[in-house]
């Protein structure tokens, strides 16, 4: 960046002709030199004669548009009023004579107007003339700072220190130390800790290259057995539905013939209990028709004593009636129920046929472990039977005993109140006659109940000992499935617990490192603070040289400020920046890679998982089995599925914020990056020019153009001292 400019040659050049003033100044240095400011400067001189010209201009046309209009409205009316042609006319003339006059006076404007244009181009040609020789004179100035611009390079060439050096810079006090030690301690304050950390980070970054190839080795390895395990097992399974297969019908053809010789002698012992018990059945049902009939008699006793005291009491003639009416219609009503019971007996004889024909099936089935359960539930039904019927009959003759010996009594203690006890009578003889048919009734219910019971309970046994029979077999194939299946579950758990860890570790570190990304930001923005006030004062100090007409006090007071000594530029600090991010961004992009081969091996196992349902699903559909039982397992495995996508959406989320973070910062770097070839770019160009057309531009200014509002070639004063000083470092 050390050039030295050489001599400066100028010329200059003035086009009175085209009325554009045009300051050529030439630098001949190593790079050309853009004259760009001296023309903007002529060309804002030269904007007020275009304006004045434009205007006259625009009332020259304004006048034609009148005229025109003028024209228009004598057409019309030549067209709509014949009769004042004559007034329109002198009217017409009038507006021609009063045009002659405004072109006369334009003509004489004009001529003025060139007669002062050509005034003030004499005038300005003589202080362009004088400006250039006052460029002349400061070209020499300008050899003068560019020097002082290499010393001030060079001083900020060697800024590192030792760290004896700096902790005796940092016992003086602040007063005695110069610029440039001051910079050389913050840049050393400044890089030993980055220094340390990027070691820190440079031993972290192998030791996690070196897990990480450890991790992918595993990774194979497993996946290599874990196939090895999956082909074989499938190969087991083969085998074994084919092995259970043959057992099944080895069994089957077993048990068909060793089941009937071996259960003859059981069947037929079981027969003759059954018959037993039902000759047991039949005497009981006996006494329960004497006891029946001695009902029967005792009612037919008490119904002649009801009918003798009818006879008796003359009042009661036509109640008698009514009750024998009735009586007779009882009678029908027994009758049809004696043919009932007839037709009952005919289904009972059925049925015994029937179970005789049921216990030959029973035989010929074989199935024997369920022999004991239904004798002992057919032997607690029947003793139910027993002991329901027995209760319902001790309740029938207690409760007849009771109401035959309380109208007995009533009838002797009041034969007076004889309609009262008629009527209680004949309700209790109604109310016992109903449970006795109810009794009846529920009795060959229940004596239906147990044949139809005993059906439907040899059916059931035979039933469920064939589907306990097949769910033994179901579940000896599935438990060795399910064993299999939780096995490689757990072994899934596993790797998915690893990989969750070791997502969670790379997102703390991805936050740790945005915070400390956080923390070098807030200082390097204090940092650059210092260094805009830095600049700030610089700006203060030249503004105050270029007050000042004398050029040793100007000097004398730059000098006194320190200008001279070492400051630090902003194409580093934007180097250093643009260093830093890159950095940033490759450190993301390898995050990037990783995360994109885990979220890989994420999906390779969801799909490995999904094909090893599908084929346990298939399994199941093969065995052509009742599978109630293995649906809490699949919800189980349905269950781990979804937890495992709703993972992997996660991992997917973090990837795309990670991928717009990663946009984010190389949209940054390519900024700096621009901004840094555009620093490099015009750093020599504006060195040596900007200097010399800067003081000469700002007393000019400062002197002639004081109460106007235009700004020196585009800049405003502190806007063009901080771009001097940019260019200058």
């Amino acid at each position: 960046l050390a050039r030295e400019p050489t001599a400066a040659n100028v010329s200059s050049s003035l086009d009175l002709e085209s009325e554009d003033i045009s300051l050529e100044t030439t630098v001949p240095t190593t790079e050309d030199v853009s004259s760009s400011d001296e023309q903007r400067n002529g060309s804002q001189k030269v904007t007020r004669q275009l304006i004045e010209r434009k205007e006259l201009l625009h009332n020259v046309q304004l006048l034609k548009i009148e005229l025109s209009q003028k024209n228009l409205i004598i057409d019309n009316m030549k067209a709509d009023h014949m009769s004042k042609i004559e007034e329109l006319e002198e009217r017409l003339n009038d507006t021609l004579h009063q045009k002659q006059v405004l072109v006369l006076r334009l003509d004489n404007q004009l001529k003025l107007t060139q007669e002062e244009n050509r005034k003030q181009q004499a005038l300005r040609k003589q202080e362009m003339e004088a400006i250039l020789l006052r460029q002349q004179q400061l070209e020499e100035t300008n050899r003068q700072l560019c020097e002082k611009a290499g010393e001030l390079r060079r001083s900020l060439r060697d800024l590192d220190l030792s760290q004896d050096r700096y902790q005796e810079l940092r016992g003086l006090p602040e007063d005695k130390i110069s610029i440039q030690e001051y910079v050389a301690m913050r840049f050393y304050e400044v890089v030993t800790p980055l220094r340390d950390q990027l070691i820190e980070l440079s031993v972290k970054n192998s030791s996690v290259t070196e897990e990480l190839d450890m991790h992918r080795t595993k990774m194979k390895t497993l996946i290599e057995s874990y196939e090895e395990e999956r082909r074989l097992r499938t190969e087991l399974e083969m085998r074994s539905q084919r092995l259970t297969l043959e057992l099944a019908d080895t069994k089957q053809q077993i048990q068909d013939g060793d089941y009937r010789r071996e259960n003859y002698p059981n069947i037929k012992r079981e027969r003759d209990n059954f018959e037993a018990e039902l000759k047991e059945l039949k005497r009981r049902y006996e006494t329960v028709d004497l006891s029946h009939a001695a009902v029967t008699r005792e009612r037919d006793t008490l119904s002649k004593e009801v009918a003798t005291l009818q006879q008796s009491v003359t009042l009661l003639q036509k109640d008698k009636e009514y009750l024998h009416r009735q009586n007779m219609e009882l009678s029908v009503r027994c009758a049809h129920e004696e043919d009932r019971l007839e037709r009952l007996q005919v289904q009972l004889e059925d049925a015994k046929k029937a179970r005789e024909d049921t216990y030959e099936k029973y035989v010929a089935s074989r199935f024997d472990h369920y022999k004991s359960e239904y004798e002992s539930k057919l032997r607690e039904e029947l003793e139910n039977i027993r002991l329901k019927t027995s209760q319902e009959i001790g309740n029938l003759q207690r409760t007849s005993r009771e109401m035959y010996e309380r109208e007995n009594r009533n009838l002797r203690e009041a034969r007076d109140g004889a309609v009262l006890e008629r009527d209680r009578a004949v309700a209790a003889e109604r109310d016992a006659q109903s449970r006795y048919d109810q009794l009846l009734e529920q009795f060959r219910q229940l004596q239906l109940g147990t044949d139809s019971r005993v059906a439907e309970l040899s059916n059931q046994a035979k039933l469920h000992s064939f589907e306990a029979e097949r769910a033994n077999m179901v579940k000896d194939e599935t438990a060795k499935a399910l064993a299999q299946c939780q096995l490689e579950c757990e072994k899934h758990q596993k790797k998915l617990e690893l990989l969750t860890q070791e997502f969670y570790r790379l997102q703390t570190s991805s936050e740790r490192r945005v915070a400390e990304l956080h923390t070098q930001n807030a200082e390097q923005a204090s940092r650059l603070q210092t260094y805009e006030k830095l600049e700030q004062e610089l700006d203060q100090v030249t503004m105050q040289a270029a007050e000042i007409e004398n050029e040793e006090e100007a000097e004398r007071v730059l000098f006194s400020y320190g200008y001279g000594a070492n400051v630090p530029t902003t194409a580093k600090r934007r180097l250093k920046q643009s260093v830093h991010l890159a950095r940033r961004v490759l450190q993301l992009e390898r995050q990037n890679t990783s995360l994109r081969r885990e979220l890989e091996s994420h999906k390779s196992q969801t799909g490995q998982i999904s094909e090893e349902l599908l084929a346990a699903n298939q399994l199941l559909q093969q065995t052509q089995q009742p599978y109630s039982y293995l649906i809490e397992t699949v919800r189980q495995r349905d269950a781990q599925i979804s937890v495992l996508k709703e993972r992997v959406t996660s991992l997917e989320g973090d990837v795309s914020s990670l991928r717009k973070e990663r946009t984010a910062l190389e949209q940054v770097k390519n900024n700096m990056a621009a901004d840094l070839e555009r620093l490099l770019n015009h750093q020599e160009v504006h060195k040596g020019t900007v200097l010399v057309t800067g003081f000469v531009l700002f007393k000019t200014w400062k002197k002639k153009e004081r109460k106007k509002e235009t700004t020196l070639v585009g800049f405003s004063g502190s806007e063009f001292w901080i771009h001097f000083i940019t260019q200058l470092t």
